[in-house]
């Protein structure tokens, strides 16, 4: 068998060498070559396409077809026994489909996993493979949260020939790898954990999940930024792309999808952390809402909407008079930028200035709020807390705040009005065209069309 040959390839322009160097010497930037393998001959590739349309074609090399000739098998999802995550990968798990699954250290990622698996095991074939942790590591974590550990397949494993191997033998239906930077193919010299590593170790976990139909969770580390670690292509390779979100020292877990090929985006599934393992939240809006014995000025529920699900959440904000010459602008859950930018629209369109003021916007929860429907609610918070006096504690608050003082409907309006009237809130000011043209009972609505209506109905 001849030997796999490397070469390398420049992250920045394309460029090829044969050898590593600190410099690429075509585009001049420094630390870019990263190893890949040389292009197969054209036996290879031959029988790579032979093999590709064995197992109906999957990446090239089963010939141009129409759309209309395509034959579509409905598959039935696999249920996770966790319906916070069925809900975020979109209703279940999808047979050969390959899920990321990135975080913090000690957020919860194996944790939720074992779970998920322990409880798969009873009605599947599954198979745990760490390359982190010892196998009795694995198992006292199992038997801590008390799962079903019968028939829980284990193996500590790195290299994927090997796991491969293991698989084809064992074929399993669901796999677990924890975690992809630990996984190495022999077909590279460089280290695991390279990015080179990275993402050859997971186009093979990728293929072999297609061609067998077998379901993968890839587990992978993330940096300082909060990014996966590794190759953006990672994302790109894989179906679903889930981060868990939020505090290792809190009780309650966020997963948020960034990507699903099955589903929607940016859906949102909320877990509890306790003694017996994660568990899933069923009304998330009871968690952020933190009522206050007394109102509290710099406090306003506004309503999101995440994925398919609308969501109460609490945000506060804090003025307070600067003592330096530049004031603070600080969010937390919210883009900082937009938030001075609606500190400017405040001051021009309702006359009302915060220049020489601290402001502090928080979103309770550890939610990360990424929509504009959160505008018209900030505004409201730090005009409270700028004035000291309270909102009421039954009102409800969205929509978004343009340049020219104008409120713009959001979308999915009739159905956060739905969410609020169901969590006993009884006012709402949104924007007119969001307004509902039959009235919720208990909830009066108050549609508004520019900043300074919202302000003049709580004076």
């Amino acid at each position: 068998m001849s030997k796999n040959k490397q070469q390398y390839q420049c992250t920045a322009c394309g460029s090829l060498s044969s050898k590593w160097s600190g410099q690429c010497v075509d585009c001049s930037e420094w630390n870019t070559l990263v190893e890949s393998l040389v292009p197969v001959s054209s036996t290879s590739s031959a029988a790579a396409s032979a093999t590709n349309a064995r197992y109906g074609g999957y990446a090239g090399g089963s010939g141009i077809t129409n759309a209309s000739d395509v034959t579509l098998i409905e598959q039935a999802r696999i249920g996770t026994s966790l319906s916070e995550l069925d809900r975020v990968l979109g209703g279940g798990l999808v047979s050969g489909s390959v899920t990321l699954l990135g975080g913090d250290p000690g957020i919860g990622k194996s944790t939720l996993l074992i779970q998920c698996l322990a409880h798969l095991s009873q009605q599947h074939r599954v198979l745990y493979i760490t390359g982190e942790e010892s196998l009795q590591q694995i198992t006292l974590r199992a038997r801590r949260l008390n799962l079903p550990e019968d028939k829980l397949r284990l193996l500590a494993e790195t290299q994927v020939e090997a796991i491969l191997a293991h698989a084809n033998t064992e074929k399993p239906q669901i796999i677990v790898i924890d975690s992809i930077q630990t996984m190495y193919t022999e077909l590279l010299s460089s280290a695991p954990g390279s990015v080179a590593q990275v993402r050859e170790s997971a186009a093979r976990l990728v293929r072999y999940a297609k061609q067998t139909d077998t379901s993968i969770f890839l587990v992978g580390h993330v940096t300082k930024e909060g990014a996966l670690a590794g190759p953006r292509v990672l994302e790109h390779m894989v179906d679903t792309v889930l981060y868990f979100e939020g505090d290792p020292g809190s009780r309650y877990r966020v997963i948020r999808a960034v990507k699903n090929r099955f589903g929607a985006v940016n859906e949102l599934g909320v877990f509890a952390m306790d003694e017996s393992g994660l568990k899933a939240v069923k009304n998330p809006s009871a968690i952020f809402l933190s009522r206050h014995p007394e109102p509290v000025s710099g406090s306003v529920i506004m309503v999101t909407r995440e994925g398919t699900r609308p969501m109460l959440v609490e945000a506060q904000a804090l003025v307070d008079t600067s003592h330096s010459g530049s004031p603070r602008r600080v969010s937390l859950g919210l883009e900082q930028n937009r938030l001075s930018m609606l500190l400017a629209v405040m001051h021009r369109h309702a006359g009302i200035a915060m220049f020489d003021q601290d402001v502090y916007v928080n979103v309770v929860g550890g939610v990360r709020i990424s929509e504009t429907a959160a505008d018209l609610p900030v505004l409201l918070a730090a005009l409270s807390s700028f004035r000291t006096r309270p909102l009421p504690s039954d009102l409800v608050v969205f929509g978004e705040v343009g340049l020219a003082g104008e409120v713009r409907p959001v979308a999915n309006g009739e159905e956060r009005l739905q969410e609020s009237a169901k969590q006993g809130f009884k006012r709402a000011i949104v924007p007119r065209g969001n307004a509902p043209r039959k009235a919720i009972k208990g909830l009066r609505v108050d549609g508004i069309n520019r900043l300074h209506e919202a302000l003049d109905l709580l004076d």
